[in-house]
């Protein structure tokens, strides 16, 4: 990672909620969810904070670096309609080592509808790829295992 991320810097965006990104549609095959109401699901609202993050934290990176979310600290303060549009404002409030830590918040235009704070990870994409693949052999080989058992 490049030394030119530094505590204070900001970024802003704004995504316009899809219906598709809506609670009854995060789990349609879980019917405790899809009868909720169709407003932005907190688990949409957090990955669009960690993407506003990641769009932070892209230009500071090296070639063949990426980063991962690490920590989730964020409130869920009000519900969203699908048609308008979340601004997403995140700020780099520390880097240590690889570990950058982002202060976010998000409004709607009406309301504040989350805010919090978030962990980002850098790491180099061949490194983890490279041990995703190692678990993925484990994961094929204990699946194997068990197949075995029950035959």
């Amino acid at each position: 990672m490049k030394n030119t991320l530094k505590p204070g810097m900001t970024h802003r965006f704004s995504y316009k909620v899809p219906e598709n990104k809506t609670v009854p549609h995060t789990y349609p095959e879980a019917p405790e969810i899809a009868v909720m109401p169709k407003v932005f699901a907190t688990g949409n609202m957090i990955i669009l904070m960690e993407w506003v993050c990641a769009q932070l934290l892209a230009p500071h990176l090296d070639p063949g670096e990426g980063s991962l979310g690490v920590h989730v600290d964020v409130s869920h303060l009000a519900a969203t309609l699908p048609g308008q549009t979340v601004t997403v404002d995140v700020e780099c409030v520390a880097v240590a080592g690889q570990r950058i830590t982002f202060g976010v918040k998000a409004h709607d235009g009406v309301d504040l509808i989350g805010e919090g704070r978030h962990e980002r990870f850098v790491v180099a994409w061949d490194k983890f790829n490279a041990r995703l693949a190692a678990k993925a052999a484990k994961v094929a080989g204990n699946m194997a295992n068990k197949t075995a058992e029950v035959a």
